[in-house]
This record gives C-alpha cells, structure tokens and sequence, in this order.
C-alpha cells in the first residue's frame, strides 16, 4: 500500500498543532498583508492578533501561498512518501489551485492537486476523508477522483454580523451596506461549490439562525437524504471571533436536528473573516467518508 501524505492550506481550519496530531497531514499557511507587514496564518498571525487588527481598520489583504513555498513542501514529503494529495481552498475563491495544478505536472504523477471546491470546515472534512480513504487501500488517483466526484457533497450557510467587511470587499454597495446598516439588516450568505453568494436577507439574528437552520435541513432533505440514511452526514458551526454565540446555535441546531452528529465548532479560516469581519456564525453540513 502506497504512502500517501495530504496537503491543505490553513483556510481548512486545520492549526499547524491539529495537522502534527493528525499524521499524514500538512498544512500550508495563508499569507496576509496587514498594513505594509507580511503575516502567515498560525505561524506568526494567531485568531486574536488577525480580529485585533481588523477591528483597528488596518489595512488587510489576502494572497496566494508561494509556489516556492509549496514545491518545497512537496519535494521534501517524497523523500519519505510515494505521493502528495494536494487539497487546496476551492477554485472558485482563489488562484492557487490552478497555479498548484500547473507546478504538479512535473512531478510525474506523484502530486495530485485536488480541486474540491471546498473552505472551512467542508475542505477539513475532505482532508480527513483522505486520510480514511488511505487507510481503506484506495490509491492516489483513486482519491483525487472520489474527492472530487463528491465536492459538492457539502453547503455552508453564514449571517453576517456588519455589512462593513462586505462593502470593503466590494461584495455590496456603499449605498446598500448604509441602508442595510441604517435598517440593520442580516445578510445570510451561502458557499456551495465555493463560491459566497447572498441567499437572504433578514432583520435580527434570530430570524437569521431559523432561516439557515431552514436551509440546512432542506438540503438534508433534499440534496443529500441518502447519506443521512447511511449515517454518512455530519453538521458543523463555525464562528467569527464569537465562541459563546456558535455554542449556542450549535445547541439550538442540536435541539431542531438531533439525528445528525453535530461534529465540531470551529472558527472560520481568516481568508474568509477578513471579508464578512467579527460575530458571523456559520452552520454547514457534508457527507463523510466512515472507516470501514
């Protein structure tokens, strides 16, 4: 059986202190420009220094990890395994994928980069499902192909708690984010198949927690009963710097959901909560790969 390690990038959720526990895994870090500065994710950027200075206006822009950085990480896992899966952020939110996609064609096969279109905790689930995949004697290809045949398998509902980071980000405009503030209007956003799009718009937060809670149980309906039927679907709550909110919600989600494991609460990678900003909660749900 071939030795395989899994690569991700830290808009998994997944810390540098989770992938050493995990085995097998490595996590690259996002980097950050926060006013002229260059900052990584979990290396020298914890949660509380990233919402500090965002709370401060600093001036915060996202960019691509270094190709050095990745074909380094790459050669130096082939030394002791006979292949890479690379599971980056999706495709449909940033570049790096493709740009990994490119540089692996010349490794022979030995790197296969996975376009999941996935972030948060759905691209963490994906990392773990490769690992149980691994484990079951599935080579490489095989699951490069299952990952990405199930990539939508997954749906993340979010309400954001400004419209600040929103308008910043040029997702709405300064005339609709001053009505949606004077007003304060929740918007509620979705990711599926990566992308962030606007699914509605409510007027306090708990209409905003019955609509994605909503929401959720029609996919589970819907989109994937099947997988509910084989105990093969979890949920999960992410957060924005707003632990004692996401505990809450998961509770109530836990109460109006009680078939379905509720598996972790976990804030939100910071290349996302540098666009929707502090106090958003987040409930998503993905099929998953049991050991057999």
């Amino acid at each position: 059986m071939s030795k395989i390690a899994v690569v991700t990038d830290s808009n998994s959720g997944i810390t540098q202190a989770e992938a050493k526990e995990m085995k097998d895994v490595f996590v690259v870090p996002m980097p950050f420009t926060i006013d002229g500065e260059e900052y990584f994710e979990d290396i020298n950027l914890t949660q509380d220094e990233f919402y500090q200075k965002l709370t401060q206006d600093a001036d915060i822009s996202t960019s691509q990890p270094s190709i050095g950085y990745i074909t380094d990480l790459w050669d130096k896992l082939l030394k002791d395994y006979d292949y890479v899966l690379h599971i980056p952020m999706s495709s449909a939110l940033s570049q790096s994928c493709e740009t990994a996609q490119n540089f692996a064609k010349e490794y022979n096969g030995k790197v296969l980069v996975i376009d999941n279109k996935r972030i948060s905790v759905t691209l963490k689930q994906s990392v773990l499902d490769a690992l149980v995949l691994a484990k079951q004697g599935k080579s490489a290809e095989e699951i490069k192909n299952i990952l990405e045949e199930n990539a939508l398998e997954s749906s993340i509902y979010i309400m954001v708690d400004t419209l600040k980071y929103l308008k910043k980000g040029g997702r709405v405009t300064p005339a609709a984010a001053a009505i949606g503030t004077l007003l304060r209007i929740k918007p509620v956003l979705q990711i599926q198949g990566g992308k962030l799009d606007s699914f509605a718009k409510v007027l306090n937060d708990k209409v905003a927690k019955t609509k994605m809670i909503e929401a959720i149980k029609k996919d589970i309906a819907e989109r994937f009963p099947q997988y509910k039927e084989k105990g093969e679907l979890e949920l999960y709550v992410v957060y924005t710097n707003c632990r004692d909110k996401a505990e809450a919600f998961a509770k109530q989600i836990q109460e109006e959901i009680p078939d379905i494991n509720l598996k972790d609460i976990d804030p939100l990678s910071l290349s996302v909560s540098c666009h929707i900003g502090s106090g958003a909660l987040a409930v998503a749900c993905s099929r998953i790969f049991k050991r057999q």
